[in-house]
């Protein structure tokens, strides 16, 4: 067979017409061959390893990318929630701190308002006593007015001249002191 081969391979009419010789042809698809059983078991299956290794650790960080980014949106998620809360307490805390302020505030005024009542109405019954005894004091001393201007009026009331000098002194006597 390989005879038929160099036979047609060398016939002008084969593969010889195109040039090409067919015991090299021959040697060199042998050679092609050899070379590849022996690149194919020493340097493809450690380069496709290799590969292969490779691939699967390029698919690994891009799972791994994925997996980062579902869990970044899971943390924002949480962030955005957590801030959520958080705004959410510190505006219940500044209501619960407006409510305890508005308390305190009514309560002040409370206090104040019944310290100012009872202030007032202190103030109200000094004055009444101050009238009252200015009021006392007065009468007395109109009282004494009266009564002295009668002894001296008793003592000396001769005439109706007499009476209006002794008035006079009277008065006098009173503007006086």
């Amino acid at each position: 067979m390989i005879n038929d081969f160099f036979l047609f391979a060398s016939s002008a009419s084969g593969i010889g017409a195109l040039g090409i010789n067919g015991s090299a042809f021959l040697i060199q698809l042998i050679t092609f061959i050899l070379a590849y059983i022996v690149l194919r078991r020493y340097a493809f299956k450690p380069i496709l390893k290799v590969l292969q290794e490779r691939r699967e650790k390029i698919e690994q960080g891009v799972k791994l990318g994925e997996t980062m980014q579902k869990k970044e949106h899971e943390l924002e998620k949480r962030i955005d929630e957590s801030l959520h809360k958080a705004r959410l307490e510190a505006d219940q805390i500044i209501a619960d701190a407006r409510s305890s302020a508005q308390s305190v505030i009514r309560e002040a005024e409370l206090a104040a308002s019944k310290r100012s009542d009872v202030l007032i109405n202190e103030a109200k019954s000094k004055i009444n006593l101050e009238a009252t005894q200015m009021k006392q004091k007065v009468e007395s001393e109109i009282f004494e007015l009266i009564t002295k201007t009668s002894e001296v009026v008793i003592k000396k009331k001769l005439d109706s001249e007499t009476d209006n000098k002794l008035i006079s002194e009277s008065l006098k006597e009173q503007q006086a002191i």
